[in-house]
């Protein structure tokens, strides 16, 4: 069995967003999705200290310090790209204005609840932040993560543990393993698998029953 790599999850990610769509990208292996959209596809990438328009990872040898996103990284505008005060910037958050919002998670549950932000341990964020309103505000929230904690835990649970970002609110998760979808009334939905890797084999690392697509 093969897990996806990060670049693999944020690839698969990307080719699930249509035309159109505007997008606001969390920290860690999200911000990765930028990469992976094809020039010849409009999507409008938002982030929430007030940039409208980022495009991929500035190639090196040309990076502008001054253009970041929210998590301090060095981004690249597109054409068109503008800057707004966070006023604004999360007024289009609050607002149900961001079509997709894409998250890392510690914990999802088969409801859709979401736990990104806390675990108790000694470098948790202070709060919870901007991702609370995302969870709220966006139509869409889909997150990626690996499948279990790195001593083998199961991250997608029947009911999460940590505090939580958000309720309800995922629909779709990309992890190193597989890609599932959160129905309504029906829990975990398993759209593909890794290779080499069985139903069997995933339900195994998984807390909560998963459901095969039809």
């Amino acid at each position: 069995m093969t897990p996806f790599t990060r670049d693999q999850m944020a690839h698969r990610a990307a080719d699930d967003i249509p035309e159109g769509w505007c997008v606001n990208l969390g920290i860690g292996i999200p911000t990765l999705v930028a990469n992976h959209v094809p020039s010849t596809r409009e999507v409008v990438f938002q982030s929430e200290n007030g940039v409208i328009g980022m495009g991929p990872a500035p190639a090196k040898g040309t990076e502008d310090l001054w253009n970041i996103n929210a998590g301090k990284q060095l981004i690249t505008l597109v054409k068109g790209a503008s800057f707004v005060g966070h006023a604004d910037s999360f007024a289009m958050i609050r607002g149900g204005h961001i079509d997709l919002c894409v998250l890392g998670g510690f914990e999802v549950a088969e409801n859709g609840d979401l736990a990104n932000w806390a675990t108790g341990e000694n470098d948790t964020a202070p709060a919870v932040g901007g991702a609370m309103d995302l969870a709220a505000g966006a139509k869409r929230l889909w997150v990626i993560m690996d499948h279990t904690t790195k001593d083998g835990r199961p991250k997608l649970l029947e009911k999460c543990v940590y505090p939580l970002t958000g309720l309800k609110c995922v629909t779709r998760i990309y992890t190193n393993l597989a890609t599932i979808d959160v129905v309504d009334g029906k829990g975990f939905v398993v759209r593909d698998m890794a290779p080499g890797l069985s139903f069997d084999e995933l339900q195994a690392k998984t807390a909560a029953k998963l459901h095969q697509a039809h």
